[in-house]
């Protein structure tokens, strides 16, 4: 039988020190006046269906990190906005291509960041 003080405990101690992330230089940057974030992703079906290939792209590419896969693929009338942190300038590069890939040239901007090594 687990006891249960001593798991309370080690939750408790858990929780203490695991550190909190910190969006908020992202958070400021994404309210500036004309920003571009995911809730302005266009509904129509053809915007749908270029975001749905670029990340069913970067998804499939299991080089690309955790963080890689996860990013922000923005499509408003055929435009695409890549935004969000990845691990490396290599990756960063990577997505991008993938995205010109299939959306064509001059029809992407890539604002992805480079994520700090973690502490």
């Amino acid at each position: 039988m687990m006891n249960l003080p001593l798991l309370t405990g080690v939750a408790l101690a858990f929780i203490l020190t695991a550190q909190a992330p910190d969006n908020s230089k992202m958070n400021q940057r994404d309210r500036a006046a004309g920003a571009v974030t995911a809730d302005q992703q266009k509904m129509n079906s053809a915007d749908r269906k270029l975001a749905q290939k670029i990340r069913k792209s970067v998804t499939a590419d299991k080089s690309l990190s955790t963080y890689a896969h996860n990013v922000k693929i923005i499509t408003r009338d055929g435009t695409v906005m890549l935004r969000g942190p990845v691990r490396t300038e290599a990756e960063k590069q990577e997505i991008g291509k993938k995205a010109l890939a299939i959306a064509g040239m001059s029809k992407v901007t890539n604002e992805l960041e480079i994520a700090p090594d973690k502490p």
